[in-house]
């Protein structure tokens, strides 16, 4: 099932959760009567919800078309959004080259969960960084509160995947040992289009990933290519802190990254960031409005 939420006929205000079926989106409360209002509530009521609902869709012939609706971040309210540093083979080969320290161990960091915004909502260039970055990764939300999650059963506390850009301002990044502050400004975290849910994904380990910035390639990339793959990711994490329901996890980038091409992002830019069978979000940098 394809999770999204929605907002309809110009009312920004009123967000709807609803399902995807055949190029159209149905509002949840017509499927199902007392279904939570969110994502995250929806994935924390377990497998029997996410059956009804299924079960429902496949008999519901109405909703609206995509197009008459505007897609919103899905889990906006997410108690965590965890990402994973230098996590493919390649990209970091390619730090390495640069004369980063490639870490050890899984090397783990915070995007504050105020930079989440929508799929095709704009992504702001900051006033005080002059090195603004993209990088194309294959997201994870947690659907079951868990601790000490083995290897060989991360898989079952999955709720579903996202595409997401994990936007980096680069000079912020490296001027503190943590990376948080230059991971976390407002607006560098687009995520969606939706949430696929983990039953439709046959092997999240092999996904091709591509990015582009106004229509020129700069990164592709097959998912298989983790340093350390989803489920030694989600036990890691879970060793140290309690997963909740609508947790995101953002597993790495791949290759090509602005700092390495000496490009970085500007107003104007277009970029796109999309996944096998998970859809694509598509974010224009806009200069930091003054407030």
């Amino acid at each position: 099932m394809k999770l999204a939420r929605f907002t309809a006929n110009g009312n920004a205000h009123h967000a709807q959760v609803g399902a995807i079926q055949n190029g159209r989106i149905v509002a949840l409360t017509d499927l199902v009567p007392g279904v939570p209002d969110s994502i995250r509530g929806v994935l924390a009521a377990g497998p029997h919800l996410r059956e009804r609902l299924e079960q429902a869709l496949v008999q519901h012939k109405g909703g609206l078309p995509l197009e008459a609706v505007r897609l919103e971040a899905p889990v906006p309210e997410a108690q965590k959004f965890m990402a994973i540093g230098m996590n493919y083979h390649d990209h970091a080969e390619e730090a390495r080259r640069a004369g980063v320290p490639v870490p050890q161990n899984q090397l783990w960091f915070n995007k504050q969960v105020t930079c989440i915004t929508g799929p095709y909502d704009p992504i702001y260039k900051p006033r005080v960084s002059d090195k603004m970055d993209y990088e194309a990764e294959l997201g994870v939300v947690i659907g079951k509160r868990c601790r000490y999650v083995g290897v060989e059963d991360a898989r079952s506390v999955v709720g579903g995947y996202f595409v997401c850009n994990d936007v980096t301002a680069r000079d912020w990044q490296f001027k503190s040992p943590t990376y948080t502050l230059g991971k976390s400004f407002d607006s560098h975290g687009p995520i969606g289009p939706w949430i696929t849910t983990d039953d439709e994904i046959a092997d999240p380990h092999n996904l091709t990933m591509r990015l582009w910035v106004n229509g020129e390639l700069r990164q592709e990339a097959n998912t298989g290519g983790m340093i350390y793959n989803i489920w030694q990711q989600i036990h890691e994490l879970s060793q140290v802190m309690t997963l909740e329901p609508g947790d995101l996890i953002a597993t790495g980038t791949c290759a090509n990254v602005g700092i390495a091409l000496g490009k970085f992002l500007q107003p104007g830019d277009v970029v796109k960031v999309e996944i096998d069978s998970l859809g694509f979000i598509e974010n224009r940098v806009e200069a930091e409005p003054i407030r």
